[in-house]
This record gives structure tokens, sequence and C-alpha cells, in this order.
């Protein structure tokens, strides 16, 4: 409530004492939502600083202010070298005026997301310029239609049957919660009367505290027995608000929000870990398929030519059992692709492990990053922290929400889509003609578009790597080698109607590769 009217009625007569027969010497702005204002006093520098963020609005007058010699723009350039008159609140409003000697005025209009600032020429009624040119209602708005006039006496209060909002609209967030956890709602008439008092005499006292509620720092003018700081001042008041909202609940929320991102990763990585092994241990359970390929060699003389399915002796079990074949296929034939089965297991066995010692390391690097991220304690460290481990870069990266993955090989940008749905947004918005795509032949998997350089041939090399790019996010991924279909883009092309990620390729060539991911590029 540090906006609010029952904090302006008493900031504005110590901001009249402390700013009258002050000349303004610079008025200007490093961001776009902060408006600063130097003056001289007596020999001395005094400043208003306005941060009219829409998530955090409000006000502090220190006494020295360093302006940045980049990114800052004078502002309110007829305020230069007047001097202040009086600064008096608007009656019942969360507003004040500065009136100058010349009679010109700015009005701080502090309404929460729509707080401005509005300068006014001697005797205009219409502001002249405004701090925050998007509020377009305050381009017409008149200073003598701000202040309001309240009946705040007994017999109005009991005529509105005790409403606290229409008795009393200047109340505020904190004061309205202070009389509901007390039992205003459900008290009587003349109960509602007598709180209502006691809240207009605790307002009237001029103990200003900043309390913390969750992650949020407010000031109130009510008791309380967990204020983090108490005046009897308002303007150090304001000033350490100021400190507790711009700084240190900005660094609060930051640091929150990287271990927040960095909860999240630790969470999908468990998950990750947990599902690989259980999918480790089942494979690991489950008899190779090689054992039946064995099985089938091994007794070859016994199979009559046709058969679909065999009683034969397992020596790995020791006993009998019912042995299916496939219809088409010869024993050797069958044997043939079982043998090349257990062979892909393997690769998939070996690759699990790998994923497995990837992920692992990943847990253990996000675990050593909260536990150095919780010790810090200042803006400094915490933005040293973010840029050595190149959080932003990885941040940016997340909020592009590409559908496809991106590589660099040898100075050529590589893309891999990421779905069949992606795989088609990758084509249609950010793919061009001259760049070469690529998919695994004859079975799923990602597109891949190897980006065009003006004048510059694409080398083989890259060819080859993005080609294995392609046979590893495919289908194909455990294969000991895999074809690959290549061709411009401008000969790839979308049939409507058909399902995502389905496409009709003209002038294609095929070349072999050994499935590789980006860890062994």
């Amino acid at each position: 409530m540090h906006l609010n009217y029952h904090f302006l009625k008493f900031l504005c007569p110590e901001l009249h004492d402390k700013f009258q027969g002050a000349q303004v010497i610079s008025c200007f702005s490093q961001n776009k939502d902060e408006l600063v204002i130097g003056c001289v006093k007596g020999g001395s520098e005094i400043y208003i600083r306005a941060n009219l963020l829409p998530t955090i609005s409000c006000l502090s007058f220190p006494d020295e202010f360093k302006r940045g010699k980049r990114n800052t723009v004078s502002l309110f350039p007829e305020l230069l070298n007047q001097k202040f008159s009086k600064i008096e609140v608007v009656n019942f409003e969360r507003a004040f005026v500065c009136e100058f000697e010349s009679g010109d005025r700015l009005l701080f209009k502090l309404h929460g997301t729509r707080s401005n600032i509005l300068f006014y020429k001697y005797n205009d009624d219409i502001p002249a310029r405004i701090f925050r040119n998007e509020i377009r209602d305050d381009h017409q708005l008149q200073i003598q239609d701000l202040p309001k006039n309240l009946d705040l006496s007994e017999s109005n209060f009991f005529s509105l049957d005790g409403n606290a909002a229409k008795f009393l609209p200047t109340l505020g967030k904190i004061p309205r919660e202070y009389l509901k956890d007390h039992g205003y709602i459900e008290a009587s008439l003349d109960q509602k009367w007598t709180m209502m008092q006691s809240m207009m005499d605790m307002l009237d006292s001029p103990l200003f505290s900043i309390i913390k509620n969750k992650t949020e720092y407010s000031l109130t003018l009510l008791p309380t027995d967990q204020s983090i700081y108490q005046s009897e001042n308002p303007i150090p008041a304001c000033n350490e608000l100021f400190r507790y909202l711009v700084v240190i609940q900005a660094f609060e929320k930051e640091k929150q929000y990287w271990l927040k991102g960095f909860e999240d990763q630790k969470k999908k990585t468990q998950a990750y870990i947990f599902k690989t092994i259980e999918k480790l241990n089942s494979l690991e359970i489950e008899s190779p398929p090689s054992q039946l390929a064995d099985v089938i060699m091994a007794n070859l003389h016994q199979i009559p030519l046709g058969s679909e399915e065999i009683m034969l002796f397992n020596f790995y079990t020791g006993r009998e059992e019912l042995l299916r074949l496939k219809r088409g296929l010869s024993p050797q034939k069958f044997a043939e692709n079982l043998y090349r089965k257990s062979k892909n297991r393997k690769i998939e066995i070996d690759q699990l492990y790998q994923n497995l010692a990837d992920k692992e390391a990943l847990l253990a690097n996000i675990h050593d990053l909260m536990a150095e991220l919780s010790k810090i304690s200042h803006f400094k460290d915490l933005k040293s922290f973010v840029k050595q481990n190149q959080l932003l870069a990885k941040e940016k990266e997340k909020l592009e929400q590409v559908p496809f993955k991106r590589f660099q090989i040898e100075g050529f940008e590589i893309l891999v889509g990421k779905s069949a749905k992606s795989n088609d947004e990758m084509l249609r918005y950010y793919a061009w003609k001259e760049d070469l795509w690529l998919h695994a032949k004859d079975v799923s998997g990602s597109h891949v578009i190897i980006k065009y350089k003006s004048g510059l041939n694409f080398p083989k090399t890259v060819l080859e790597k993005a080609a294995e790019l392609a046979a590893y996010y495919s289908k194909n991924k455990n294969e000991s080698i895999a074809p690959i279909i290549y061709t411009p883009v401008k000969f790839v092309r979308k049939v409507k109607g058909s399902a995502p990620g389905a496409v009709m390729v003209d002038k294609e060539k095929v070349m072999m590769v050994v499935p590789r991911g980006p860890q062994e590029q």
C-alpha cells in the first residue's frame, strides 16, 4: 500500500519539505519504465526515481544517482531549471501533484499497472507530455477530475450496510484482508462500524512497516509482528521498500526461476533414468534371439521344408520346446534374421547404457549446480553463475520452440525434425529450395535439412555426417548400415491430405552410412 492514498498523505508533506525550492537539473530515463528527476537544493543533489514497471511500481528519493553513459534519454525538457513550489496529495486518490514556481505541474498517477507521470503547462487542463504514451486515456486526463470527497460519517456507513469497499474505496488490499481476517464479514453492523473506526485510526498512525508475504514485499500502516523494516518517516520507508522490490525481490525471483528450471530438469532426468533401467533389465532378462537361431541351425536336418512350427530340443534351457517359424522364410533365412535382431539388440543395450551414463552424469551436474546456486546471495554472483553456465543461451534456444534440433558441421547448419508434425513444419517454414533434404530410405524418421550457403557446394564430409544423423534419428538407428536418400528441397513436396511427415520426392540419390548420433560426430 505504498502507492495508497493513506500512505501518500504522509509522504507528500515530507516530500514538500525536502523538495521545496529545489531546482530541476536533469530528467531522464535509462529504461522505458523508469523516470529519474535530478534536483539540486542548497548545494546538495536529491532525486525522484519512479519505477513504473507494470509488475513493480514504486518510488524512491535517493540523495545520489549515477546516470549511465549509454542507453539513456532525456525527457520532459520543460522541467529543466524549474523550482518546486509545493507537493500535495490528491484527495482520496492514488496520486500527488508537484507544482513549480512557474505554475507548471507534474502529476504522479500511481494506479498500479496503469501508473504514469503527466506534465501540465500553467493553466492547461490537458497534459502537454506524458511518460507512458501507450496509456491513451491519460492524454485527456484532467487533474481537477481526480480528487474525491468521501462521506466518512456513521450515518453513511450504515446506509451502505457496512460495505467497506464502498464506504472507503481507498483501503487497498492489505487493510481489506486485515478486516476479513478479523471477522468483518460475519460481524454485526455495529461491530463493523467499530472495526472500521479502528481501521481508520490505524491508517492515521505514522508507523510504516515492510513485510514479506511468500515471495512479495509490501508496505503496511497496520500493526504487525512480522516486519523486516519499520520507520516513522515515510521517505526512508519508501526508499527501503524500493530496494526490496527492485533489488532483493528481483534477485530472489530470478534465483528461484533458475532453481525451478533445474528442479524440472532433475525430475525429467530421474524419470528417464528410471525408465531406461527398467528397459535394460527387461532386455537383459529375456533370452537373446541368437539362442533360438542356434537351436534352429543345430537342428536344420530335423525341420521339414515349409514348417511353421516344430518341437525341438533347446540345449540352452535343457527341454523340448515348440518353436514357431515365419511363413515364407526358410529356416536358414529365419535364423539369419534372428542373428541380425540379436546383434541390433546388443547395439540397443550398449546405446541404452551409454544414454544411462550420460543422464547420470547430467543428474550429478544438476545437483552440483543447484547446490552452488543455493549458496548465491548477491545479484553480481548470480549473473556470473548464469553467464558461466551459459544458461541464457540455453534458455534462448528453449524459448525459440523451433520444431527441430540444430547442429553445426564444418560451418554448415543442420536441422533435424523432432516429430512427424515438426517435419512438416520445418519443411514448410524453415527450408528453402536450395537447401539439401535427407531422410532414411523406406522407414520412418526425422527429416534432415542442410542449409545452403551462398556460393558454396555441400562438402562430402558434411553430407555424410548429416546422413549419419538422418540414419540415427530413424527406425534404422540400430542397424549396422543404413540407406539414406537426399535431394534439394525443391524436389520435395507435401501431398494434400497425406499423413504428417509424409512427402513425395523426385530425383533423389542414395548413400549408405553408419547411424551415428550427435555425440559421435
